[in-house]
């Protein structure tokens, strides 16, 4: 086929020459556009060397430098125990008859937890648990925890000292139930009919004890004034008749006579003035005296046996009074079985743990601060540090493990609203043992060096004229140390309490201030 005009006339001439301009051209810009993207290996191996080496900065700070035990601790009531009932000493079924708490409600020294079969379970402060009932006579450890816990009432039990149970301690019990609204216990139906039936035999003792000393009056009494003058008279009358004979020179026979009759008054006044015989009288009054003492001692004992009692199912012992109750299992009209309540402290704790080297470090009376979950900060006191109940440890079962130490604390000045939201919660509690006294200068840990001679050194970045880099740079410098205009300067500095990565230091050199860049690492 034969070129066409049109075709000559691009393959010839002018038109031949725009053609090859035009793929040169093209050429070029695919070259350029190619060498953008075609990369060398050597061009590779140089983009992925490392950035010339350079040092790494922070400044200078500021701040409070505190050290602080850090754990985490429950919120709750303290000290949870189960109040039981001992129905031991029922004659029936423990049935709750009344008196049933509610949670919430608060125990405290004194008052009725429940009501069993008409009697009351009483709260006293102590740590002994009822293991019997009490009464005049017994002494021990438990009769010492209850006469304590009445003193602590005002309730007067007689000498705390004694661990003897005696009346005075009785009368204490006494006037408890009365103050609680029931019948003080007694020791058995019986005895108050034991105590009248005493009481009347020491009433008959006593009649006859004076009908006794009576007769021994009227056989001792002797004879009346009457009866002592008339046989005065008889023989001051016989002695003068005698005189008078003697005076006339009376015979001799009537003067035996008027002799005899003088003596015969003289005899009867002696007799009428002797002692009367009363030995049948005395033995009738030491009879009647010993049958009186004998009545007064079974009285006693009556009275002794109709004293107030302590039943042990009519008392519970809590420590740590007052007490809140968190749960109640008793129900008005039924028997109780297991635990009647639960009760824990009326104060809200934070109960947490430290290992052996922390607890150490705390004592109680030491503030700390605790973080709830919405991030509110309160504040907290410790109560108590003592080692974890049943020998806990940081590793259950590890060889060595350290031991754990309980930790209580005391949450301050929380509102009803805010112990209803952190009850039952476990928050972060943080207990400074170490600060600063206010700001001081600080900088990282990773910022110190130790100089030949063991001094503690820091690295400023300063400027060629040793001007302090006060970190007004950009970010590229803060990171790489600076440019060459830049220098790092050895100082010397005196180290202070380290908490937190940070450490205070101090220096004479005016440069050593808030603000001014230290090398922490390259």
């Amino acid at each position: 086929m034969s070129p066409t005009p049109g075709t000559r006339r691009w393959t010839r001439g002018p038109g031949l020459v725009a053609v090859i301009a035009v793929v040169a051209i093209a050429s070029l810009v695919a070259g350029i556009l190619l060498s953008r993207v075609i990369v060398s290996p050597a061009q590779l191996a140089s983009d992925a060397a490392a950035p010339p080496a350079g040092a790494i900065t922070a400044p200078i700070e500021s701040r409070v430098i505190e050290n602080s035990v850090t754990t985490r601790a429950d919120v709750t009531y303290a000290d949870a125990v189960d109040v039981k009932v001992d129905a031991s000493g029922l004659s029936g079924p423990a049935v709750v008859t009344g008196h049933v708490p509610e949670v919430g409600d608060t125990l405290s020294a004194g008052s009725v937890a429940l009501e069993v079969a008409g009697r009351p379970l009483i709260v006293l402060p102590g740590d002994l648990p009822v293991y019997r009932t009490l009464h005049i006579g017994l002494s021990g450890p438990d009769v010492l925890q209850l006469k304590a816990a009445l003193a602590s009432m005002s309730l007067d039990p007689g000498d705390t000292a004694s661990d003897v149970f005696d009346a005075a301690t009785a009368a204490a019990i006494d006037r408890l139930y009365r103050a609680s609204g029931y019948e003080p216990p007694r020791s058995s139906d019986s005895a108050q009919d034991a105590v009248d039936a005493a009481r009347e035999g020491v009433r008959s003792a006593q009649a006859a004890l004076s009908q006794a000393q009576s007769a021994l009056d009227t056989a001792t009494r002797g004879p009346d004034d009457a009866a002592r003058i008339e046989a005065d008279n008889a023989v001051r009358e016989a002695q003068r008749a005698l005189d008078a004979a003697r005076q006339r020179g009376a015979d001799a026979v009537e003067l035996d006579r008027l002799a005899d009759e003088l003596n015969l008054a003289a005899a009867r006044r002696a007799q009428l003035l002797a002692p009367p015989e009363a030995s049948a009288e005395r033995a009738g009054l030491s009879s009647a005296q010993d049958q009186l003492s004998d009545a007064e001692d079974r009285l006693a004992r009556a009275e002794n046996d109709a004293l107030t009692v302590l039943p042990g199912a009519e008392v519970v012992y809590l420590s740590s009074l007052p007490r809140r109750v968190d749960t109640v299992g008793a129900e008005r009209g039924k028997v109780v079985e297991g635990a009647a309540m639960s009760v824990s402290g009326a104060e809200l704790v934070l109960a947490g743990s430290a290992s052996e080297t922390d607890a150490a470090l705390l004592k109680p009376g030491m503030t700390a601060t605790f973080t709830a979950s919405n991030d509110t900060e309160y504040s907290a006191t410790i109560s108590t540090v003592g080692e974890k109940k049943g020998g806990g440890a940081d590793t259950a079962g590890a060889a060595g493990a350290s031991k754990r130490y309980d930790v209580m604390l005391a949450p301050q000045n929380l509102t009803e609203a805010e112990v209803g939201a952190l009850r039952g919660s476990n928050v972060r509690v943080a207990i400074p043992v170490e600060s600063t006294d206010g700001d001081v200068l600080a900088v990282p840990v990773a910022a110190l060096t130790a100089g030949t001679g063991g001094e503690s050194r820091i690295e400023l970045v300063v400027d060629q004229a040793g001007v302090p880099s006060d970190g007004d740079r950009s970010d590229s410098d803060s990171d790489s140390g600076g440019g060459a205009d830049r220098r790092t300067e050895l100082v010397v500095v005196t180290t202070g309490l380290a908490a937190g990565g940070y450490v205070e230091v101090r220096s004479e050199d005016p440069r050593v201030k808030p603000g001014t860049e230290v090398v922490v690492g390259r």
